[in-house]
């Protein structure tokens, strides 16, 4: 499996160093007193947005991260040196869980973005702190506070607009290969997209979506079934899913209607409203028909789902059709937009 979109971690911050218990040791300085520095704070653990990383791949082989730990004092009131910060690098769309309680620390949606996960110790106190009119010759001292340790989980949910979804075989990666340029793999047996595919597609100038394929899903992927139930909570972050439909396989529209329906099933067992969400029908590979036929096989899908969902006609392999849709899908985005500023505005 090329993708891995789960890790769990384990994260350590950096102690504090201990407070020095020193005295001043001077020629011709009697009784110099107390000179013990403080220690330095131990370093903290952030996880950090990296948009050149896509999957969580790397946690495979490195699971412990330590921060740096504070330096213990020293004579002379010097302060121990802090320890360094440790920043790890995380793709966009990443949520971070504490991995015993599930307890959701973050999510990762803005490049850059950087999230505390571990806070470093804090720096003892040497024994100058303690100098007073009534003690002075303190030989009190505190020690560093130890780092915080933590168990994390790190999930990856995939930032696209646009959610390809379909039975396997359906067109979906030769699509997405027909709009952007994306390369996923494309061969005649199932499954041969592993790992969800993010591809850029431009409609004009300063007009462009994201769009992911993800594995085709069979019936039970919501129970465990196949490879699309690890990727179906991708989803969840789209705006607008395109439902593909493989024609060739389906010449019977009574059979696609069965295909739509095993896919419409799986999203409402997944749950986090996937079903409710805008989803347009794409018949797929419209190549093998004539125009005639082309168009009577979506009034007859359309007249049995009697809904009023969307149903394009394309060839992913051709590109007929494939614009048309790459616009229809622009202006919605584009009207969607439109209205979350409006109601943006409103609740200023």
């Amino acid at each position: 499996m090329k993708f891995v979109d789960e890790a769990t971690i384990q994260v350590e911050a950096g102690d504090g160093g201990n407070g020095c218990l020193s005295f001043r040791r001077e020629k011709y300085v009697p009784r110099g007193g107390p000179d013990g520095g403080d220690g330095g704070d131990g370093g903290s653990v952030y996880m950090i947005v990296d948009t050149g990383l896509n999957t969580l791949a790397d946690f495979r082989y490195k699971r412990k991260f330590h921060a740096e730990n504070g330096r213990k004092g020293q004579g002379r009131n010097c302060i121990g040196k802090s320890g360094e910060n440790l920043y790890i690098k995380v793709p966009l769309g990443t949520l971070v869980y504490e991995a015993d309680t599930r307890e959701l620390l973050g999510d990762m949606v803005s490049a850059g973005e950087v999230l505390l996960v571990a806070k470093g110790g804090i720096h003892g106190l040497g024994n100058t702190r303690f100098k007073s009119s009534t003690n002075r010759a303190p030989r009190k001292i505190t020690k560093g506070t130890t780092g915080e340790k933590r168990r994390l989980h790190l999930e990856l949910q995939v930032l696209a607009d646009i959610g390809l979804l379909g039975m396997p075989n359906a067109g979906k990666s030769t699509f997405i290969r027909a709009v952007s340029a994306a390369r996923p793999k494309v061969a005649d047996y199932p499954f041969t997209t592993l790992y969800p595919v993010l591809g850029v597609v431009s409609v004009g100038q300063d007009q462009s979506f994201v769009i992911a394929d993800i594995p085709g899903l069979i019936e039970g992927a919501a129970q465990g079934a196949g490879l699309g139930i690890q990727f179906l909570k991708h989803l969840s972050r789209t705006r607008l899913l395109l439902h593909l439909v493989d024609v060739a396989s389906c010449m019977d529209t009574g059979e696609a209607v069965k295909h739509i329906k095993i896919i419409e099933q799986e999203l409402a067992g997944f749950g986090a409203d996937l079903d409710k969400r805008e989803r347009w029908l794409v018949l797929n590979k419209i190549d093998l028909l004539t125009d005639d036929m082309a168009k009577k096989y979506r009034q007859d899908i359309i007249n049995v789902l009697n809904s009023e969902t969307p149903v394009f006609l394309i060839s992913a392999v051709s590109g007929k059709g494939c614009q048309e849709l790459v616009l229809e899908v622009q202006h919605w985005l584009d009207e969607q937009k439109l209205r979350d500023q409006v109601e943006a505005n409103e609740h200023e």
